[in-house]
């Protein structure tokens, strides 16, 4: 009885604990979203059978091109931004719908170049574009997308976010598009629980303060933390840069002779990590994961250098906002979901040659196998 009143009382503060974490969010998990409005469910699995078959051309073209503007931060050793281009651009044009794209490629998301992005998004907006594609990492752009929402003359599209806002209630954008973040960290953190390691001790490395730092990096501790013994003994906020997330893995190895792993929040961030690692000759001792699975992971994957990542089916949301805009264009908006999320694959370092060439055949097949 006294083992089954403290099971009822554990599962209690789990429960009251993961309902805390959610009135603290500004932004909604894409399973609470769409448990709150169950309509948006069949729309969404219509719209992925949708981006998952081949294209059908725009039945009555519109006669003047579609203004679209883009700005990503596109520097990154990652190319999920690059090859996001390329697949909506491929998509756009087995759709015959003609268009002008603009772009405006700002570098990584560190402090730094906030004011610049802040920029390049006034730039978009007062180019006279009728789609805006932007990302969201930190508080300071909310105010202007909140703006350009409300004023309704620019469609905007969120990338690589899939969490709708709370403040923005049902005045959302057009489309969020993305995979989910907090999906993809459960499926490293199961990968990690999993495995037979040496020590239950582990170190994380966050993307700058932010978004990405809470449904990555907040949401792999809160949920590894429940779900495992494994103990989160020190953290470290990077600026994005291998470089930077080098040197904080240095410290974290020297600082913790017992690690298990180290979690890494980006491409970047992980190679940094297996950088450190390798120099402190600690491969197949220290695990350490990547994030996305875009071609450079799968390269470390492929060279024994990273031990797991969550591939994204990249291109799939390219093929997406293409899909989105060719609705809109026809009529149909209703058609477009609040959220597309695309899926993962986990690959690790003992998946085959022949089947990461078969996920990458899937996942860039707009955006090419064999470049970024």
């Amino acid at each position: 009885m006294h083992c089954l009143k403290y099971f009822f009382t554990l599962a209690s503060l789990m429960l009251f604990s993961q309902l805390s974490m959610a009135n603290e969010r500004d932004f909604w998990l894409v399973d609470e979203f769409i448990e709150m409005n169950p309509a948006q469910e069949p729309i969404s699995q219509s719209f992925s059978e949708l981006v998952r078959k081949p294209a059908i051309p725009l039945s009555v073209p519109p006669l003047k091109p579609v203004k679209i503007a883009v700005v990503y931060p596109a520097n990154q050793i990652s190319d999920y931004w690059l090859r996001s281009i390329r697949s909506f651009e491929a998509r756009l044009k087995e759709l015959d719908i003609p268009y002008e794209i603009q772009s405006f490629l700002t570098q990584t998301t560190n402090n730094n170049s906030l004011n610049e992005q802040a920029k390049e998004i006034l730039t978009a907006v007062n180019s006279g574009a009728d789609y805006l594609i932007l990302t969201l990492y930190k508080k300071q752009h909310k105010s202007i997308i909140e703006r350009l929402i409300s004023d309704k003359k620019t469609k905007v599209i969120l990338q690589n976010i899939t969490t709708p806002i709370k403040d923005w209630d049902n005045q959302q954008p057009f489309l969020y598009v993305g995979f989910d973040h907090v999906k993809g960290t459960q499926l490293l953190s199961n990968w990690y629980q999993d495995q037979k390691l040496n020590s239950n001790e582990y170190g994380l490395l966050h993307f700058p303060k932010g978004y990405i730092s809470q449904v990555r990096g907040d949401s792999f501790e809160q949920y590894t933390g429940v779900n495992s013994d494994y103990k989160l003994v020190s953290s470290y906020y990077t600026d994005s840069t291998r470089k930077n997330a080098y040197s904080n893995a240095i410290n974290l190895l020297e600082e913790h002779n017992n690690l298990g792993f180290i979690y890494a929040s980006s491409t970047d961030i992980a190679l940094g990590v297996s950088d450190a690692i390798s120099e402190k000759g600690l491969q197949n001792k220290v695990l350490v994961n990547g994030w996305g699975g875009g071609s450079a992971e799968l390269a470390a994957i492929e060279k024994g250098k990273l031990d797991v990542t969550v591939m994204r089916m990249n291109d799939d949301n390219g093929v997406a906002m293409a899909e989105a805009i060719k609705l809109d264009l026809g009529g149909n908006e209703e058609k477009v979901p609040v959220i597309y999320s695309g899926d993962y694959v986990v690959v690790t370092k003992e998946s085959s040659p022949a089947k990461i060439q078969s996920l990458k055949q899937q996942a860039f097949r707009y955006s090419g196998v064999d470049d970024k």
